[in-house]
């Protein structure tokens, strides 16, 4: 797994946060240079506070798309920081084919993205990082939000079939069971 030894000071910091507002994580990080972590259900801003604790107290270096709006000063200094690449939403195949190239060109690289592509409940998740993984050649790792137990879940390797249609039933069916914050199951 790419890993970064943040300073001992943020890591703490990361897990006192964590444990302050009373949330775990739970499994078992794979050993694996290269994939696309999915994160759902992403149903509100504290996903995104919540989640890059446990990045930074797990030591995790994974790049994580953000929508550019969020790129203002100070914060988008601090972003950059932490590992977001601003996302140009005007522009989906180049999203894709960014995605691919970075994880393409770097012997070590997780990348983030959420499955929903927007905060908001939807039918149909875009099926953007299924494309990533598929022409990166690189698997999926699956972890879920549980706000009723305040969980980050660890869950599963999905590895693409080309059959986007069975995958994402298939990556669907294990978002089943985990609520988010603001709406119910996926």
């Amino acid at each position: 797994m790419p890993q970064v030894k943040p300073n001992a000071f943020l890591r703490w910091l990361a897990r006192c946060t964590l444990r302050m507002g009373g949330w775990k994580v739970t499994g078992t990080l794979p050993d694996i240079p290269r994939l696309v972590f999915i994160i759902a259900p992403h149903s509100s801003n504290w996903d995104g506070l919540w989640g890059m604790a446990a990045k930074i107290a797990l030591g995790m270096k994974v790049k994580v798309l953000g929508k550019a709006s969020l790129f203002w000063w100070p914060l988008g200094p601090l972003l950059h920081k932490l590992g977001v690449i601003p996302l140009d939403r005007s522009s989906p195949q180049g999203t894709v084919g960014q995605a691919v190239d970075l994880l393409r060109n770097n012997e070590k690289m997780w990348f983030a993205i959420t499955p929903e592509g927007t905060r908001k409940a939807v039918k149909d998740w875009k099926a953007g990082f299924l494309k990533i993984a598929r022409m990166a050649d690189v698997p999926i790792l699956a972890a879920y939000f549980h706000y009723p137990e305040k969980t980050i879940g660890i869950g599963p390797l999905f590895t693409p079939s080309g059959d986007d249609a069975a995958d994402m039933a298939a990556i669907r069916e294990f978002y089943r069971p985990w609520m988010g914050k603001t709406r119910g199951t996926v």
